[in-house]
């Protein structure tokens, strides 16, 4: 008789590590000292959610050896396709073995028998003791051994619940009468995860008619003369081989292992040691799910400890309670106020004014917040409640409400938070309402905290508050012509979705301020990352004019070359039909035809490769490739920006506004987008014409353009206090001549045409850990004599060489390095085993400072220069940042003016013991003034 208080629950371990890491293979999670915890924390949440939901009796968590099984001996092929173990699941077991110690559960193992077959052994044996036994895996191999009482616990996916899977569930799914059929249908079909060959040319559709009509594999074979054709051929040609699979997908169940109760009897954990484990894995929501019998909604009073998730300690003794379930609007307390009346707007302005810190939200009828109209401002700064101010949508009714909390907006001393504050300061600035800093953009402050996980408010919501903001499809329905917006949606549902943002909010940004700190960037944070919001939303407004014609001339020249390109390849394929866009023709003409290569490499649907960097492989050898390539080039060129750019000028200003992301590169820089404005090719002629278009934004202006000189090169000189180089530029000399003579023993004015270039690949390269090969692919230098002058570049600079030994020793100790200002980047495979990934990682752990402070000192040249404009109150407008540039667009009376002050604020932006220099230019479009 089975008692159902004897559960015994049975974790497939590496099935479930190797789901979890991929689970988050797009945003892994890393430790502020660049652990890859995703597997840790994937497989912990499934752990947690088991011992909470199922209450198991007994437990244990079975593991894989690397120990060659009896699979292995008997066919040598088993396993063998598998990729290696991933880094991050390799750096988890450890640690999840002591996360199982913790929990005083036991990790089973067995050398030459797989974890399925301890799972089979121990599931019989416990089934002939009265256990009802769940094996947790999301392998279906498993359903062989199903029985009234071994049932299959296979994990949540894709959002779905997790299933159990008995005797019917696993009858319905393979279409079989009894589970024992579950191993024909493996040795019928194979496995490609085991490398289980299977009946060639059986699949699961024939495999399910085949168990229907024959019942078994044995009998399948037994009458293969019954099947014809090329199928039957291959099934009694491949006889053995199908035998062989079944033995091989049969879970072994009298593995010599005992079962023995007390050893898998589920325990009180080890808190200490579990609570340890976590914190060095900063588990902060699996922390206060575990440690925590409930959340508090109001921030700490005076007096009360907090514990070390952030959470209020309790003086309860009871056991800790599991809280896994996700928190959300329908089981949370709140209290969200709609406000659509004059009165009630006056009294929560006077509330407003009595605030130190306020989160405030906007919502619009769309995301461009150039043309998004307001219908509503949430305001929030006592977790738990907030309250929605309803709009009207008649614009001189709607600025009169508005008007009631331009006291608020406009106070200096009130700390405005909100998350993606750009937008809300563009949206309110085109309804005539400026924000006054001090701000808090909760959006940002995460970026500076985990710079390579997402930023969005519903992620860092689960992560910081276990918590579901509802959906805003839920208001405006689906992306797709069909969605609506929120003018059409009832103001009381408005109010709980704004509200709730808000209110989320507020809380992050009581998890996320303390955080700013112990991370050592809230000086980043403040002087550079706030500051620059107001920046980029003004620049953002102004624009940049587009000269549409010029680029529709541009659009007729590149469609008359790409198709003479076109003509030019057909040619050499001496097919009228030739298909340049098609990867198969194009493999066929290139090796089969021209036979350009003995060996051509292929994909994985067995095409030849006919990618960029294939074809870049292939240069020289053949006059096509050019011109193949080069039609990529132009036609690319053409559908990006040529064609692209005119569409995207606003027919209300006539000019094209970019959005520049300030939570994108992890190295600091500015991206932009919509357009992006940062890949523009500048290194080929066509693509230079493209900048011809972007022109002044009348006949009295003038575009100008101020870059700093050779400023990674001056960083590194600061960095490294090498003093060959620092004194270079302090006495401004031609650095590349400089370094050129120093390396090849002769003097500045000695110094060729070709040594110049070398040295300056050299400068450029070496902090991106330019390699003997790497310099003799881009100079005429062979091997040995591009070590040669790297040798000489390290003699002549050896504090360079001292500074990229530093960088990368301070990286494997603490797991990030940073920027002068103190911008963190984290290198998670700085200690990785694996060399090419450890080579990456520390490339990044010389460069990201150097790159990093460069987008640190550009972002304050344009703080500055933005002051200096309104203080000034200069008709020109800073309209443009694309790495190491500023554009302008010049009233031509202020030109000197700007031109002085731009230098002045550029160059003395900081010192950093090196000049930095500054060259501008002007012209009548982009390209003449860069």
């Amino acid at each position: 008789m089975h008692s159902e208080h004897k559960k015994l629950y049975l974790l497939d371990a590496y099935a479930l590590i190797f789901r979890a890491f991929f689970a988050f293979a797009k945003n892994p999670r890393v430790t502020s000292k660049g652990l890859d915890t995703s597997a840790i924390y994937g497989f912990t949440t499934t752990l947690m959610e088991v011992l909470e939901k199922e209450n198991p009796s007994h437990i244990a968590v079975v593991f894989d050896t690397a120990a060659p099984t009896q699979r292995h001996i008997e066919f040598e092929a088993y396993k063998a396709h598998r990729d290696e173990t991933p880094e991050g699941i390799k750096l988890a077991v450890p640690y999840i073995k002591k996360i199982l110690e913790a929990f005083k559960i036991p990790s089973l193992f067995m050398d030459g028998y797989e974890a399925d077959d301890i799972i089979g052994t121990l599931a019989k044996k416990a089934e002939k003791e009265g256990y009802t036994v769940f094996m947790m895996t999301p392998d279906k191999d498993f359903g062989q051994l199903v029985t009234e009482n071994i049932k299959m616990l296979r994990p949540a996916r894709a959002g779905g619940p997790a299933e159990i899977w008995g005797v019917q569930e696993v009858c319905d799914k393979f279409e079989i009468e009894n589970v024992m059929q579950v191993i024909d249908y493996l040795g019928m079909v194979g496995d490609p995860v085991d490398n289980i060959p299977g009946l060639p040319g059986v699949g699961e559709k024939t495999a399910k008619k085949f168990l229907k009509e024959y019942g078994s594999l044995e009998k399948l074979l037994e009458n293969a003369h019954e099947i014809k054709g090329k199928l039957g051929e291959k099934i009694r040609e491949h006889a053995e081989l199908g035998l062989l699979s079944k033995k091989l997908a049969t879970i072994i169940i009298d593995a010599p292992i005992a079962f023995d109760e007390h050893d898998v009897l589920r325990e009180e954990p080890n808190l200490d040691l579990l609570q340890s484990i976590f914190e060095e894995l900063e588990f902060r929501t699996l922390g206060r799910r575990f440690f925590q019998k409930s959340q508090p909604t109001a921030p700490v009073k005076p007096g009360e400890q907090m514990d070390l998730f952030g959470s209020l300690e309790s003086s309860d003794d009871a056991a800790p309670t599991f809280l896994t379930e996700l928190r959300d609007l329908s089981n949370t307390p709140h209290h969200y106020q709609l406000i659509d009346d004059p009165i009630g707007c006056k009294a929560l302005a006077q509330q407003l004014l009595k605030q130190t810190q306020v989160v405030f939200d906007t919502e619009t009828t769309g995301l461009d917040a150039l043309e998004a109209e307001l219908v509503g401002l949430s305001f929030s700064w006592e977790p738990g409640k907030a309250y929605y101010v309803n709009l009207p949508a008649e614009k001189s009714a709607c600025l009169e409400r508005l008007e009631i909390f331009r006291g608020f907006f406009e106070d200096g001393k009130i700390l405005k938070i909100a998350q993606n504050l750009k937008y809300d300061l563009t949206v309110l600035a085109n309804y005539g309402m400026a924000i006054s800093a001090p701000y808090f953009d909760t959006m940002i402050a995460h970026y500076l905290i985990e710079p390579d996980r997402g930023h969005g408010m519903d992620e860092m919501a689960l992560h910081y508050l276990n918590y579901q903001p509802m959906p805003i499809t839920a208001l405006i329905g689906g992306k797709g012509k069909s969605q609506g917006n929120m003018r059409e949606v009832e103001p009381e549902r408005i109010a709980e979705y704004a509200g709730e943002d808000a209110d989320i909010t507020l809380q992050l940004h009581h998890k996320l301020a303390p955080e700013l700190a112990e991370t050592e960037v809230l000086g980043v944070f403040e002087k550079i990352e706030m500051p620059l919001v107001e920046v980029l939303a003004t620049m953002e407004r102004a624009g940049i004019a587009l000269d549409s014609a010029a680029l529709k001339i541009q659009s007729e020249t590149l469609q008359e070359e790409i198709t003479e390109l076109e003509r030019q390849v057909m040619t050499y394929a001496e097919d009228p039909d030739f298909n340049l866009n098609s990867p198969k023709q194009l493999g066929v003409l290139l090796f089969e035809k021209l036979k350009l290569v003995d060996k051509p490499k292929k994909t994985k649907t067995g095409q030849y490769a006919t990618s960029e960097d294939i074809l870049q492989e292939l240069q020289g050898k053949h006059p096509v490739i050019d011109s193949i390539l080069t039609n990529r080039q132009l036609v690319k060129l053409k559908s990006t920006y040529v064609d692209a750019l005119p569409t995207m000028v606003k027919p209300t200003t006539g000019r094209v506004h970019t959005s520049f992301n300030q939570t994108i590169a992890a190295t600091g820089r500015l991206s932009s987008t919509a357009p992006n404005l940062q890949n523009i090719p500048i290194r080929t002629a066509r693509g230079r014409e493209v900048r011809k278009a972007f022109v002044p934004g009348g006949p009295d202006h003038i575009l100008m353009a101020a870059d700093y000189s050779q400023i990674e090169l001056r960083i590194i000189a600061a960095l490294s206090g090498d003093a060959n180089m620092v004194d270079a530029f302090q006495n401004d000399l031609d650095i590349h001549a400089a370094t050129a003579a120093k390396i090849y023993s002769t003097t500045p004015d000695a110094v060729t045409r070709d040594q110049r270039s070398v040295a300056k690949t050299v400068n450029f390269g070496i902090i991106y850990g330019v390699s003997a090969f790497g310099l003799s692919q881009q100079t005429n230098l062979n091997r040995t004599e591009a070590k040669e002058v790297i040798d000489s570049y390290f003699a002549t600079y050896p504090g360079v060489k001292n500074y990229m030994d530093q960088q990368v020793a301070f990286a494997r100790e603490h797991g990030y390095v940073k920027t002068i200002m103190g911008r963190r980047r984290y290198l998670k495979d700085i200690n990785s085993r694996n060399a090419v990934m450890r080579g990456h990682a520390e490339r990044n752990a010389i460069n990201a400072p150097i790159q990093g402070s460069a987008a640190d000192l550009i972002k304050l040249a344009m703080i500055k220069i933005h002051h200096a404009l309104k203080a000034q109150n200069l008709q020109s407008k800073m309209v443009l940042q694309v790495h190491d540039e500023l554009v302008f667009d010049v009233y031509k009376p202020e030109l000197e003016l700007l031109r002085a002050m731009i230098i002045k604020e550029m160059q003395g932006v900081w010192d950093i013991g090196v000049p930095l220099i500054v060259e501008t230019g002007i012209g009548n479009n982009w390209l003449e003034a860069h």
